[in-house]
């Protein structure tokens, strides 16, 4: 038999070894894979030995990271391997590939309210319309609450500057110049303690379920006569602490007339004024400047206040028809007319229709 002919491998080196089994391996493709699969078998195990014992499954020393702003060609030189399309999977990790991709030319990430992911869009074809906002904001008003008009208000509902319980709107105490606008079921308005200088026309216009007013203590001298008149409940005005000066024009449902401690003048109230309130049963004229008893007085009254007046006479018939002596009012038991200069002893025709005398000076 022959011997066959063999070929010395050259020394390996611990430096430069990679260079070194890359150049030895068209010498065993050429004598090792062409022969018997027992060659081919030989040949893998000593490259197996080679590989673990120089340590190449590793990458050399010599390789660098790549930089993605020097890097101009994708088959650059790394250390003292050259790269190629045979050998480019060795050196770049395709498992870790996002993370090598350079995103600066992109747009960052635009984030949605949506429950989406956030997803990336470029600079040359955005899915994000700019919403254009309108200079003037959108102004609701709820008219079934009321807003307050008046020029320091700032169009504040009635309801916020007040306090509304059900039917009732309390606005004591707080800075009124005006009566507020109100909701159209208010039947019960306190707008005590305020600065109100007049009632308008058109304040209540339209509330026919209005029963009871109570502006006390503001600074009012002035009513509109068609402020009260067409209010169809309205039973009782409570206006006292006030400037008037005269009385307005009132609706025949009214039960109570409260307008102690103002201005009121004999002339500020119009004859007959109160012979049309048939519903009329207490009427509080006390600390005001009358000068005489307003009448003809109504056949409902129970209840008179004049004290604190300027009243010095009293007319025959101020609480009894002289011409029919059977009359009688025995629903008027209250009459105080202390306070006033009048002498009650020089009119003693005048009470005999009466359950009671007057309270006030007497002889």
């Amino acid at each position: 038999m022959a011997k066959r002919q063999t070929t010395a491998l050259p020394p390996a080196h611990s430096a430069g070894l990679d260079s070194e089994v890359i150049q030895l391996l068209p010498y065993f493709s050429g004598r090792l894979l062409p022969g018997t699969p027992m060659k081919r078998t030989a040949f893998l195990s000593l490259l197996a030995l080679v590989l673990l014992g120089t340590g190449t499954a590793s990458l050399p020393k010599g390789r660098k990271r790549r930089d993605p702003a020097g890097e101009s060609d994708a088959y650059g030189l790394l250390g003292n391997y050259v790269l190629g399309p045979d050998n480019y999977d060795e050196v770049i990790d395709l498992s870790n590939y996002e993370g090598l991709t350079d995103y600066g030319d992109q747009l960052p990430e635009v984030k949605v309210s949506s429950p989406a992911p956030p997803t990336r869009v470029s600079s040359t074809q955005s899915t994000v319309t700019p919403r254009s906002l309108s200079s003037k904001p959108p102004t609701n008003r709820l008219t079934t609450l009321g807003f307050l008009d008046s020029p320091g208000s700032h169009d504040l509902p009635t309801c916020l500057v007040c306090v509304c319980l059900g039917s009732s709107v309390y606005c004591d105490d707080a800075d009124l110049e005006s009566i507020p606008p109100l909701p159209k079921t208010t039947a019960y308005l306190y707008a005590r303690f305020n600065r109100i200088r007049q009632i308008r026309a058109g304040d209540f216009k339209g509330l026919t379920k209005l029963k009871r007013i109570n502006l006390s203590s503001n600074s009012i001298s002035s009513i509109d006569d068609d402020a009260l008149r067409l209010l169809p409940e309205l039973q009782d005005l409570i206006l006292p602490e006030n400037q008037l000066g005269a009385l307005p024009a009132l609706p025949t449902s009214l039960e109570v007339l409260d307008v102690r401690q103002n201005r009121l003048r004999s002339s500020g109230i119009q004859p007959g004024a109160f012979r049309a309130l048939e519903k009329l049963q207490f009427l509080y004229l006390a600390d005001n400047l009358l000068g005489s008893i307003p009448g003809p007085l109504p056949l409902s009254l129970r209840l008179l206040h004049l004290q604190n007046n300027m009243i010095e006479t009293m007319q025959s018939d101020a609480f009894c028809d002289t011409e029919e002596h059977k009359h009688s009012r025995r629903r008027l038991e209250d009459i105080r007319l202390d306070g006033n200069p009048i002498n009650l002893g020089l009119f003693p025709s005048a009470y005999f229709c009466l359950p009671r005398l007057p309270t006030g000076r007497c002889c």
